[in-house]
């Protein structure tokens, strides 16, 4: 016997299916998690430093504010001339055209006189010259305030004032306008001349570009460098114009570094490698501790739930920058475990998570430390589970730790206790807060993956049920019996380190199928014993019938698995000895059909159904008990579960020998006090003469 099932090999299936979970776990997880170097800290200027000592990883400048980069390039590019091109074929174009419409059209009637036609010709010919330039071109150098440009003519540029240069409305009212005196005006606005005013100018931006950028490389963009293992600030210290630079110069170093390809694949290659390894670790320490939790689908699969679930949440917390992280009730999910397995399984699981969300955290230390203090005391404070103020007080608990780790550490990185931060207690008294939907929580994961939790237990050990109640007035001899049962069971367990309340509730339960004939029960019978009429083997198969009774009564009250495994295990596959021996002996020619005698079983498969099969035989044989001696007792004791050691009940169940000594060592001393026992008075040998009467003979 071994304080573990003994392993079994899971099928090709059972196999698939963990690996299948635990890929999935680490898809999600990676999924999730921030590919970028998120600068996941908040500040102010002239404002107290609110997370821990922050040193500089890696060397980087310290850029200049907005505002003096803004007014040293304003300055640089007072200096600055834009490029244009002058296109003369545009020039000569358009003078063609125009000569073109005098030789051969109505031009030529409209302008009588040809000193008009000449003056148009050298009208253009200075309007381009001088450049003509698209009007949002020119509006846009008059509001940056370019007083030049640089002009590019016959691959030569001269400096061009901008306000020589014209657009098409004012080299039109320039041709109109040029000389009044001589050249009457109406007769040139009836030319139709404005289709002859082209730009000729075109803005080279490639040429301005250059140029800007040349004009711009001379301006330096730090004003310093901080080398790698700098301290930039502690907590508490107040953040001054410099600091707050280099704080935003760190910002903008890592959005730098995590946009190129390269360092988006290495991280997500870290982050698979990271969770995988500790998404491994996990499954090996159940399949090597916790055999039984791990050949379990839904046991697998809500404890995966929990290791996945804190860290997508955390991600996300982070990526969007929603709230603080520490308001998340990490805690919950080592209480859950706890709840429902054991508390080193629920450490483990606690770490694994607590590991598994620091990869999305830039300050990770601080993080583990307090959560890895709320889950030790979650799952000290809530060993069991069995009344709602119970997870009220581990809240609580867990809130004031959390919170004195906080102050502990915030004392290392301080000076000054004034510079303490607020902040992070009301996070964590959130935290707590939130650590209260635990208990709702815990009956929706317990119908959801059919655990059975202490509250539930706690539940149905209430007498005032309707199947205790109907039990307590069916069949009063066999209700006793499992009340005392139930007592030896708990006691045991308690002292062996057992789930005393679930033993206990199993032990209410397991005769219920006593119900159905209650007069075939020596407990339950009132000088009539119906067997005295019936054969041997129909007798046995009536006593063994409770068994398969009580797990259709369990079935039709939705009691849970824990309870019906009680149910069918508390006899295991042993046999109804009285009437096999009786039908042997009646038939000594015959070799008498074990498996009518046979219970169906199986053997308990826990320590739990350990120990209630040993309270059930013990509690039972103890009342044809003749004298009630402590040595009677204690013989009575070893024989039964000698026996039933010798039969190899316990085989395949999680006990030790040391448990089997320590459970009979508990129900020997119940016993003694259930039964009284107590020393031999001796007899009085002789007796006191008699009182005289008063006053005298």
């Amino acid at each position: 016997m071994s304080r573990y099932n003994t392993p079994h090999p899971l099928t090709r299936a059972g196999l698939l299916y963990r690996i299948g979970i635990a890929v999935a776990a680490i898809a999600i997880i990676v999924y999730f998690l921030p590919r970028e170097q998120n600068y996941a800290y908040q500040f102010e200027l002239n404002h107290p430093w609110r997370y821990g000592q922050l040193i500089a990883s890696f060397d980087f400048p310290i850029y200049k504010d907005e505002a003096t980069v803004k007014q040293e390039q304003d300055s640089v590019l007072k200096d600055f001339h834009p490029y244009y091109d002058k296109e003369a074929q545009v020039e000569a174009v358009q003078l063609e055209r125009l000569r073109k419409a005098y030789t051969e059209g109505q031009l030529k009637k409209l302008l009588n006189d040809p000193q008009y036609y000449n003056h148009i010709v050298r009208t253009l010919q200075t309007i381009y010259r001088q450049g003509i330039i698209p009007a949002e071109d020119l509006k846009q150098l008059r509001t940056d305030g370019v007083q030049s440009v640089m002009m590019v003519e016959s691959n030569s540029a001269k400096a061009i004032e901008t306000k020589s240069l014209l657009t098409e409305k004012e080299a039109y009212e320039k041709l109109i306008y040029a000389d009044t005196t001589r050249y009457k005006r109406h007769i040139l606005q009836q030319c139709n001349l404005h289709d002859y005013l082209v730009p000729n100018i075109t803005y080279d931006k490639e040429k301005s570009d250059a140029a800007r950028n040349d004009l711009l490389s001379g301006i330096s963009w730090s004003s310093g460098m901080v080398i790698n293992g700098t301290k930039i600030i502690d907590r508490g210290e107040i953040i001054d114009q410099r600091t707050y630079n280099i704080l935003e110069s760190l910002s903008k170093e890592l959005d730098k570094r995590s946009g190129t390809a390269t360092q988006k694949r290495l991280t997500l290659a870290g982050q698979i490698l990271f969770t995988a390894i500790l998404i491994v670790c996990f499954i090996l320490y159940l399949d090597l501790f916790r055999r039984d939790y791990y050949d379990r689908n839904r046991t697998i699969m809500l404890l995966m739930g929990l290791i996945v679930f804190f860290p997508v949440i955390t991600s996300l917390m982070v990526t969007h920058s929603l709230f603080n992280v520490y308001i998340i009730p990490y805690a919950m999910a080592p209480i859950i475990v706890r709840v429902f397995m054991d508390s080193r399984t629920a450490f483990m699981t606690n770490m694994t998570m607590l590991l598994l969300c620091s990869i999305a955290l830039r300050y990770p230390y601080e993080f583990i430390l307090i959560q890895f203090v709320g889950g030790l005391v979650g799952i000290y404070s809530l060993r069991e589970l069995s009344q709602r103020s119970q997870l009220l007080r581990a809240a609580l608990l867990i809130t004031l730790s959390g919170m004195l780790a906080f102050f502990a550490y915030d004392l290392i990185h301080t000076d000054d206790l004034t510079k303490l931060s607020t902040n992070m207690y009301i996070s964590l008294i959130i935290n707590g807060i939130l650590l209260l939907f635990t208990y709702p929580l815990l009956f929706m994961l317990e119908k959801t993956f059919g655990f059975t939790s202490n509250v539930t237990l706690v539940e149905l050990s209430n007498i005032n049920t309707p199947l205790l109640r109907k039990m307590s007035e069916v069949v009063p001899g066999t209700f006793q019996h499992s009340l005392q049962v139930a007592n030896l069971a708990a006691e045991a367990a308690r002292a062996t380190g057992a789930n005393s309340q679930l033993v206990r509730t199993g032990a209410l339960y397991h005769d219920i199928g006593k119900i159905e004939n209650p007069a075939f029960f020596t407990e339950n019978q009132s000088g009539v014993n119906p067997h005295n009429k019936l054969p041997f083997s129909e007798s046995a198969q009536i006593i063994i019938s409770h068994v398969t009774n009580g797990l259709k009564l369990a079935d039709k009250y939705n009691l849970p698995k824990v309870i019906r495994n009680f149910i069918s295990s508390h006899h295991g596959i042993g046999m109804t000895k009285y009437f096999y021996i009786s039908e042997q002996n009646a038939h000594p020619e015959v070799e008498v059909d074990k498996t009518l005698f046979t219970y169906p079983g199986p053997n308990p498969a826990t320590q739990e159904e350990a120990i209630l099969m040993m309270a059930d035989t013990v509690e039972a044989a103890s009342r044809s008990l003749p004298e009630y001696t402590e040595e009677s007792i204690s013989n009575l004791v070893e024989k039964l579960i000698d026996t039933q050691v010798a039969d190899g009940a316990f085989r395949q169940c999680p006990i030790t020998f040391r448990d089997i000594e320590t459970i009979k060592h508990v129900f020997k001393e119940k016993l003694k006090t259930v039964y009284h026992t107590r020393i031999s008075y001796p007899e009085l040998k002789q007796t006191l003469p008699p009182t005289p009467p008063k006053g005298g003979a």
